[in-house]
């Protein structure tokens, strides 16, 4: 019997259509394995309503103030703020966690503990301890008070820090950044598909607790986090007991044996910086150390040696017109540089990243109906098909969301002139009119590359408002006061598009997404207020160069409003040239950074990072470092338990140092002192004391 041509090559055309179906039942069985949500099929997904319950609200309303004061002591002492999502997401799952369980035992539950809910905690409890950033309190809002405007060239443009008007100020600006997206929710998260890395990091935290093997890896984490809370809270309050004190403590303890410029490079043995390192790439923290020793290791004592020719002889360090005017307006320069270099690249991506979707949707619209449904099924898993299903299920409408735009807009335009006589009606009303759009850009670039860049779109309202205003008109305070709106704005629609795509891949609704986020916001800002208004009335130093809480960004923030109202002329000789080096060398770097690829990118410092130091020095970079190190160390002995457990122990050592600063101060505010003082001295000073002693 003869053979036809495929038999004869071996190839049959009935074998290889089972194997070709016995292929596509191992993709279909492989991707049930590695399905979401086919783990969770079994589970009912609770209607938007009872995804938000009290219990949720109690444990966000307790972790809001936790965070809250971390957040804070960020923003007053060196303005770096790292990712506190993770801390928010374990806490929140250890807390409701362990209620639900002890309510089972005790045969009260009525309803288990869900993954949508534990959404909804992190969510709440983001949006309250985000307004402590976007509050401006280490910024924009801070710049405007007596104390700051002090450290620079004008002395009379500043407004009287009041709690009452800080949380009607704050109420009437960080809502309207929530209603400026919602209609494009759907676009950003179903049709454009983007990525937005923290929410989606988020989520997959949020979804492994809920599985066996994930609820257990979470009883190790929030055991670790625990454990090193407990470290660090004590670490602090030995500090307090034994260190504490005007030039007491720690921070005159010299880091390696390295004798730099004005005791400013030392290791301080902050427990909040550790944590703080371990969770931030190493490349943040070498260029913080890389700004520090450019600056406090060469360029001021270069021009300390210069006093006389560049500043005048008599003026102190101190003095605006003398060395502090360069460490100020460097660290300007390297900030607008990296800011501008930034803004136009993310905004390039927009650009580029829109003009494609709307070439895939147009190229898609030319099927039939049919067609194109059937061919967009057979892309969609079945994961994407079930959230796609539930996130459509629960419409915000979008006549709501206009319309409440609408009417805060209009309280806020009646309102904001009463607390800021400088901030006319029609600049917010400009302010409005443009902020949908670049709400838009700020949370699309956000999807793209994880940035957001609410601060830069603040800047920019400094600038061009504080221009406007005038300077005989109080320009700086009007910049200043924009600078508040426009960064609310945009940073409060970026965190709702980040929340919105974890509560995508969670099974979280809309609306209760929504609803959490509003009364998040609300919580933020009567909460982050009060915590602001502790610290500056416990520390009369709050905001003073080479205390305790410096606030270095609400002296850059203050004087960038003077640049843009008043010019170059307040500047001390040869700053101008300068800045103008810095400027370019922040563009330069970013462009070296992103044409060099990805195996050396990681080598080169991110001038961001860089520019705190020329102003604040680099104690903290050291801490920093040592965090990173000891992450490295760790995952050479053990890569999986590292991974796993470094989050948690980071989370830990920010949050117990964090929470201290609360009975710290509380006795700074009540005048108690710690009984012992100890403080390190180097073999010179040592020498002098005992001299004076021995006389």
């Amino acid at each position: 019997m003869g053979k036809n041509e495929g038999e004869e090559n071996g190839f049959d055309p009935e074998n290889h259509n089972q194997e070709e179906e016995e292929e596509d039942k191992k993709k279909h069985l492989k991707e049930e394995e590695l399905s979401v949500e086919r783990i969770f099929e079994n589970q009912e997904v609770p209607s938007w309503r009872k995804q938000l319950t009290v219990r949720a609200f109690v444990v966000s309303f307790v972790l809001s103030i936790l965070f809250s004061f971390i957040v804070m002591k960020f923003n007053l002492t060196t303005g770096i703020i790292p990712s506190l999502n993770v801390s928010a997401g374990l806490l929140g799952f250890f807390f409701v966690n362990t209620w639900t369980k002890l309510l089972q035992k005790a045969g009260l539950l009525r309803q288990p503990f869900t993954r949508q809910e534990n959404t909804v905690i992190q969510t709440c409890v983001v949006a309250s301890s985000g307004i402590s950033f976007s509050g401006g309190y280490g910024n924009y809002l801070f710049a405007m008070s007596e104390r700051i405007a002090k450290q620079s060239t004008d002395t009379l443009d500043f407004k009287k820090l009041s709690l009452g008007w800080m949380i009607g100020f704050l109420f009437v600006v960080s809502f309207l950044g929530l209603f400026s997206v919602v209609p494009l929710r759907k676009i950003m998260i179903i049709d454009f598909k983007l990525t937005y890395p923290s929410g989606t990091a988020t989520a997959h935290l949020i979804n492994s607790f809920q599985t066996p093997q994930g609820a257990k890896l979470a009883k190790k984490q929030v055991r670790e986090l625990g454990k090193f809370f407990t470290i660090s809270f004590l670490w602090g309050f030995f500090q307090w007991f034994y260190t504490a004190g005007e030039n007491c403590g720690f921070a005159n303890f010299p880091s390696l044996g390295l004798k730099a410029y004005d005791s400013k490079f030392f290791f301080d043995f902050s427990t909040t910086y550790v944590g703080v390192g371990m969770i931030c790439p190493h490349i943040i923290n070498i260029s913080l150390l890389v700004g520090g020793i450019l600056s406090w290791g060469m360029m001021w004592p270069l021009i300390e040696d210069r006093k006389g020719d560049w500043y005048p002889a008599d003026l102190s360090s101190d003095s605006f017109s003398g060395l502090q005017g360069y460490k100020v307006f460097i660290a300007i320069a390297l900030i607008l540089g990296d800011g501008l270099y930034n803004f136009l690249k993310v905004l390039c991506q927009t650009i580029v990243g829109l003009s494609h979707q709307l070439r895939y949707k147009d190229a898609s619209s030319g099927l039939s109906v049919a067609d194109h449904s059937s061919l967009v099924s057979s892309q969609l898993s079945y994961d994407d098909k079930r959230r796609t299903q539930l996130f459509l299920k629960d419409q915000i409408p979008t006549l709501f969301a206009i319309g409440g735009y609408v009417v805060i807009a209009a309280i806020a335009m009646a309102i904001l002139p009463h607390i800021f006589h400088q901030l006319k009606w029609y600049h917010i009303l400009v302010i409005y009119i443009f902020a949908p759009t670049l709400a838009f850009c700020n949370a699309y670039g956000c999807g793209l590359t994880d940035w957001s860049l609410g601060s830069t779109y603040g800047k920019l309202s400094i600038f061009i408002i504080g221009a406007w205003a005038g300077a005989s008109h109080g320009g700086v305070l009007a910049g200043l006061a924009a600078c508040g709106v426009m960064m609310n704005i945009v940073s409060t629609a970026s965190d709702l598009m980040q929340d919105f795509k974890t509560g995508y891949l969670t099974l979280a609704s809309p609306r209760s997404m929504f609803v959490s986020q509003i009364i998040g916001t609300a919580m933020g800002c009567v909460i982050s207020p009060c915590v602001f208004w502790l610290f500056y009335k416990a520390f009369d130093d709050l905001g003073q160069p080479g205390s305790q809480y410096p606030s270095p960004y609400a002296v850059v923030y203050r004087n960038m409003a003077l640049l843009g109202v008043k010019g170059f002329s307040s500047l001390p000789k040869n700053c101008l040239l300068l800045c103008y080096v810095f400027f370019g060398g922040a563009i330069m770097i970013n462009l070296i950074r992103d044409l060099v690829g990805k195996k050396w990118r990681r080598f080169i410092p991110f001038p961001m990072a860089m520019a705190i130091p020329f102003y604040l020095g680099s104690y903290f970079a050291i801490d920093m470092c040592v965090g990173s190190l000891i992450l490295f160390v760790w995952g050479k002995i053990n890569k999986a338990k590292a991974d796993a457990l470094g989050p948690a122990v980071a989370s830990g050592l920010i949050c117990g140092d964090g929470i201290w600063t609360l009975p710290a101060s509380i006795f700074a505010l009540a005048g108690v002192k710690p009984p012992i003082c100890m403080k390190f001295l180097s073999r010179g000073n040592n020498a002098k004391v005992d001299k004076f002693l021995g006389s």
